[in-house]
């Protein structure tokens, strides 16, 4: 074998020895050569770092963490479970409720400041010093120019005498005021002021008596008003007024078109038919009014009514067969129903004057008139008839009217009427 055999041989044999040495490091320990351990502790160290540290950071950090959990499945969400504060939500909206009808009362007494019936009390004054502002102005204005003497003597009173008169307070009244009057003050100092009041007390004193609402008889079912009065006095209105008053009282109504002979009545009464809620009772242009008025009584039993207001033709007190077809109206009634018609009230203008007297005279004989409605004071300067007409007659005064509007007829009240036609503030 050649030397250059040899060298090559040897090469690789030592290259195969190495090569053994690096692919059996987990081997060497077991062997135990010390020959071999120099040469493989070589390498021993890069594969040792490698091996240890690789499975050492995984197993350390793993066990430790997971057994710290089992703490977690601890007894503490039982008692929660158990616990179940379900019930107190159930008893916390409970309160929530009774606190909620509390704010509801509140509201409710807010409105307990009703004294609105005073300044509706007050309101009406102003409309009656409004629609008595022609007859104030001439009984006060009449009263200040005549007392500018120091004492009360004939000239004065007679003075006064013919202002009450040309007021439409009417003859007997005025005498029967000025009497009084010179009784306490003759010869005596006294003012305008206190002619006024003097005034004042003592129409008051013949208007109280008389100052009679329209009242209801529940026993009359339905309670039959009858209403009358000469053309143009301003029955359907107040026919209309009235309904609303009973209707607003809560009361069943019922309206009957008497007045047969003009279509513009009729229409009318329709009107105010449909703006207060009430029925009325209507027959062909020209029907009988008698046949009629039997008619609405009819409906009014059988619909359980509980009053009925009847309209008539206007007429003329010196038309006596005019008249006398409201005399059988009456008649009618009154066999249908025992005591009807229970009221039976004339509607006067005050416009008239003394007029108005004569006709309270002429429809009482045939028609039996128990009540009077004045309407119209705001037209004229005469609103005075008012109290001769209840100083002569007696008669209740329902209502007065002062104007068109629903709120502009109320019932009468004797101060507030005295005071006024003369001058006086409430």
């Amino acid at each position: 074998m050649t030397d250059e055999q040899k060298k090559g041989w040897f090469s690789r044999f030592k290259k195969k020895k190495t090569v053994e040495a690096l692919t059996q490091p987990s081997q060497g320990p077991d062997l135990g050569t010390p020959e071999q351990k120099p040469e493989a502790a070589a390498p021993a160290p890069a594969i040792d770092p490698v091996v240890d540290l690789d499975p050492v950071p995984e197993i350390d950090p793993e066990p430790t963490p997971k057994p710290q959990p089992v703490p977690e499945p601890e007894p503490a969400p039982p008692p929660k479970s158990e616990v179940t504060p379900e019930p107190a939500p159930l008893t916390e909206p409970e309160p929530e409720i009774i606190a909620e009808p509390v704010p509801t009362l509140e509201p409710e007494p807010e409105p307990e400041p009703k004294p609105e019936p005073e300044p509706e009390k007050s309101g009406w004054f102003k409309r009656l010093k409004g629609g008595l502002r022609k007859s104030t102005s001439a009984i006060s204005g009449g009263i200040t120019g005549i007392f500018t003497k120091a004492k009360l003597d004939d000239d004065t009173l007679e003075d006064l005498e013919d202002l009450l008169i040309t007021s439409d307070l009417g003859v007997a009244v005025a005498a029967k005021l000025t009497a009084t009057l010179a009784k306490d003050r003759f010869d005596k100092e006294i003012s305008s002021d206190e002619v006024k009041t003097f005034l004042a007390h003592e129409i008051e004193e013949i208007l109280s008596p008389v100052a009679v609402p329209l009242a209801l008889n529940p026993a009359n079912k339905p309670h039959v008003i009858l209403m009358a009065g000469v053309n143009g006095a301003g029955k359907t209105t107040t026919i209309g007024k009235l309904a609303k008053k009973f209707k607003d009282d809560g009361k069943k109504v019922m309206l009957a078109a008497g007045d047969t002979f003009r279509a513009a009545a009729v229409e009318q009464l329709q009107v105010w038919g449909e703006r207060t809620g009430v029925p009325v009772i209507t027959k062909q242009l020209g029907a009988d009014a008698a046949a009629l008025a039997y008619e609405a009584l009819e409906r009014a039993l059988a619909d359980g009514v509980d009053v009925l207001l009847i309209d008539t033709a206007g007429r003329l007190q010196n038309r006596e067969e005019l008249m006398a077809e409201l005399a059988k109206v009456v008649r009618v009634i009154g066999k249908k129903i025992e005591g009807a018609p229970h009221d039976t009230v004339i509607v006067l203008d005050a416009s008239t004057g003394q007029n108005a007297v004569h006709q309270v005279e002429v429809f009482q004989k045939l028609a039996n008139i128990s009540g009077i409605v004045m309407t119209k004071l705001d037209g004229s300067a005469r609103g005075g008839v008012l109290v001769a007409c209840a100083d002569k007659f007696g008669l209740p005064v329902h209502a007065i009217g002062v104007g068109e509007a629903i709120e502009d007829l109320a019932p009468f009240n004797a101060r507030d009427f005295a005071r006024t036609i003369v001058g006086l503030e409430g």
